[in-house]
């Protein structure tokens, strides 16, 4: 095995401050991320890669390496997560340390646990997929969705105005929680999504987009139920 966790977290968040380390049901958020890397006993180690030095700090109380810190170019507002990951494994092969397989997870991702990461992990090897993306179903046919123009509705598809949502196919979209990839080839394509991406189905219970303050609730909300029904499911 040698395989890396990635945990990136800059700093400077706009929309919610300090997100990556603040309060989620008692703990730093970020917590759960850490937690969920070392209980799926597939990494070599767990590292937290960040600008700044109090999500630092809280990484390392939770038992998180942060070897090196990230560099301004990639603490941008526009930087991509492969761009940050990119710079992680350069930094990793200026020390002379090369990982075959690497999971990118997000600090804000607390219904990823160790089960799904084990899971995802031996999904990406038994497919020999570059990457293993968790996805999850959109609620509502997409095809039958809406725009607005000019304070009007209007109808994406108009051919399936008259379509039952039960004959339409299911369209899913990133769950934005974690990647898991094969080192070689995301360092060829210097992306997540190639053409050998393959899914790992969540449901949507455990799945929410935490942008905004009413998002932190929501997300609260679904995982104080999930605990209440037995645990995050092992997916």
């Amino acid at each position: 095995m040698n395989n890396l966790a990635i945990i990136t977290a800059r700093g400077g968040s706009k929309r919610i401050p300090k997100k990556n380390i603040k309060d989620f049901l008692g703990f730093p958020i970020i917590k759960y991320s850490i937690e969920s890397a070392f209980e799926a006993g597939c990494f070599d180690e767990v590292m937290v890669s960040t600008d700044d030095l109090e999500i630092a700090d809280v990484a390392l109380r939770y038992g998180a390496k942060v070897p090196f810190l990230r560099s301004a170019e990639a603490a941008n507002d526009f930087v991509t997560t492969a761009d940050v990951l990119n710079e992680v494994l350069d930094e990793y092969a200026k020390r002379e340390k090369h990982f075959t397989y690497c999971c990118c997870i997000y600090p804000t991702a607390p219904f990823v646990t160790g089960a799904k990461l084990k899971s995802a992990y031996e999904k990406l090897i038994e497919t020999g997929a570059d990457t293993v993306v968790p996805v999850v179903r959109f609620s509502f046919p997409i095809l039958r969705s809406f725009k607005i123009e000019n304070g009007l509705v209007k109808l994406n598809w108009p051919e399936h105005m008259n379509s039952r949502s039960q004959d339409l196919p299911p369209a899913y979209h990133d769950c934005g929680q974690f990647y898991f990839f094969r080192t070689a080839a995301f360092k060829e394509s210097k992306k997540l999504f190639t053409d050998f991406t393959v899914p790992f189905e969540i449901p949507e219970s455990e799945v929410q987009d935490i942008d905004n303050e009413e998002d932190w609730m929501i997300a609260e909300i679904k995982y104080s139920f999930g605990q209440k029904k037995g645990g995050k499911s092992n997916v």
